[in-house]
């Protein structure tokens, strides 16, 4: 793929997500669009861009590095691909139109045919040497076989569709070709093992046998982020990486643009687990900075001791408690947790609050604000969601200084979302029932949780100060 080709898909797919997100031309969105972009993007991915990197994709900040492939790929799952690679397959650039009044055929695509025409360039005004011979060759009847300047764009035109539609089609047919080939699972293992049991910062060991594959094209996919997809070559059998944060990963050998091998890598906190994010390596809070009896906790006195600051900009305080929860479904189950947040000041004045149910490959994010800010929040469960731009979510507003209690019923694959006992929303999620496997809660510098259980039947599953 050349780099003209890789950078009209780039710009192709900033488009359709511009008319995705339908937020007018991205040279017009502010900093809080980006913020928007980057939870909607790992709402749906996993993935999680910086405000940075959106901003320096679409121009908003100067950079002379491409995009990484990690990016690229979100961008991909984003649009509904299933990779970068994927989305490139199946793009398809605009056709030149050959026919006068139509748009001019796009430069770059006939550059990239290596066609050297130039038709937008061509004017009325500068005939080529041939058609100036013609014109003056006075053997000729000038009013039958002269070529206008229309007539020659024209022929110009079907000529450079031409070789494109040649270049298309011999595109599709080489893709078509590497298509016909799968390789056979059989021949390929894959395994994962946790240095420890429990906790983080742990170290993953990857075995796997690619030594069947055609080409040295083989990756280990560590987690549905594609940040850790890493490419491990054919006659070697070990692969280390580190996970710095709790999870249910979903990971993969891929050989030969296949997935051949599958995973499923539990990443468990060993109890509650305080943090705040950085990257890569987060801060890790000790067990008695945020165990506080009956509930869990921080407040800006833990921040102090590790010299961070409410503002200008709040840290991004995370909580987690990932671990064993039998056969605990995403389609079947009550769960509620009571949730504060006493920073309002400043850039925290919203006091936006997040509430993860984690599931095998799949994840439920909660919005909870002030009552003021409910007009800029995001829900997503398991493949189904809903934005404040066109639904009303104004009942995850409430007054965080005090205890909120959320409640939340999954029946069926219907979710009833209720906050200090007042239905907020109900939904139904298309993805497949999965096991639920943890929870996490997103506060901005300071928070606590208490209360916090799930129940399925006459089971109960108690998320104590454990």
């Amino acid at each position: 793929m050349t780099t003209n080709d890789e950078q009209l898909h780039i710009r192709a797919c900033l488009q359709a997500i511009e008319a995705q997100v339908n937020w007018g031309p991205a040279k017009d969105w502010s900093n809080s669009d980006f913020e928007k972009l980057a939870e909607q993007i790992a709402a749906a991915t996993g993935v999680q861009l910086s405000v940075s990197t959106l901003k320096r994709l679409w121009g908003k900040v100067a950079s002379t590095h491409a995009p990484s492939l990690t990016t690229l790929h979100a961008l991909a799952r984003y649009l509904g691909y299933a990779d970068w690679r994927t989305y490139q397959q199946q793009f398809r650039p605009p056709v030149p139109a050959a026919m006068e009044g139509h748009q001019a055929v796009n430069k770059e695509v006939v550059q990239d045919a290596n066609t050297g025409i130039d038709p937008v360039a061509e004017t009325e005004s500068s005939p080529t040497a041939a058609d100036a011979s013609t014109a003056t060759d006075p053997s000729f009847d000038n009013t039958t076989t002269v070529p206008t300047p229309t007539r020659r764009r024209q022929r110009r035109r079907w000529l450079v569709a031409g070789i494109t539609l040649l270049l298309l089609i011999t595109i599709i047919g080489i893709m078509s070709v590497k298509r016909l080939y799968r390789p056979d699972p059989s021949r390929f293992s894959f395994s994962a093992n946790k240095v420890v049991t429990e906790g983080v910062p742990n170290t993953v060991i990857f075995q796997y046998d690619a030594s069947a594959a055609e080409t040295d094209s083989n990756y280990i996919v560590q987690t549905w982020d594609f940040s850790r997809k890493t490419h491990v070559p054919k006659d070697k059998h070990a692969h280390s990486a580190m996970y710095y944060y709790p999870g249910f990963f979903r990971t993969k050998l891929i050989v030969d643009g296949q997935v051949v091998k599958h995973h499923d890598l539990q990443i468990t906190s060993d109890g509650w687990l305080g943090l705040l994010e950085n990257d890569p390596v987060p801060t890790y809070l000790k067990n008695e900075e945020y165990l506080r009896g009956d509930s869990i906790g921080v407040d800006s006195s833990v921040l102090l001791r590790y010299g961070v600051s409410l503002y200008p900009q709040a840290p991004r305080l995370r909580f987690f408690n990932q671990r064993d929860l039998d056969t605990l479904m995403s389609d079947r189950f009550e769960f509620e947790t009571k949730v504060k947040s006493n920073f309002s000041q400043g850039a925290g004045a919203c006091q936006f609050v997040q509430v993860l149910i984690q599931c095998k490959d799949d994840i439920m994010i909660i919005p909870l604000a002030a009552k003021t800010c409910t007009g800029d929040l995001n829900l997503y469960a398991c493949g189904a969601g809903a934005r404040s731009k066109d639904a009303d979510l104004s009942g995850f507003g409430a007054d965080l200084h005090e205890w909120v209690t959320l409640h939340v019923s999954s029946k069926n694959r219907e979710l009833v979302f209720t906050v200090n006992g007042k239905e907020a929303y109900r939904l139904t999620f298309p993805n497949d029932p999965t096991g639920v496997v943890g929870l996490q809660y997103r506060f901005p510098g300071v928070g606590a949780i208490k209360d916090t259980w799930f129940r399925d039947g006459d089971r109960v599953y108690d998320f104590g100060t454990r």
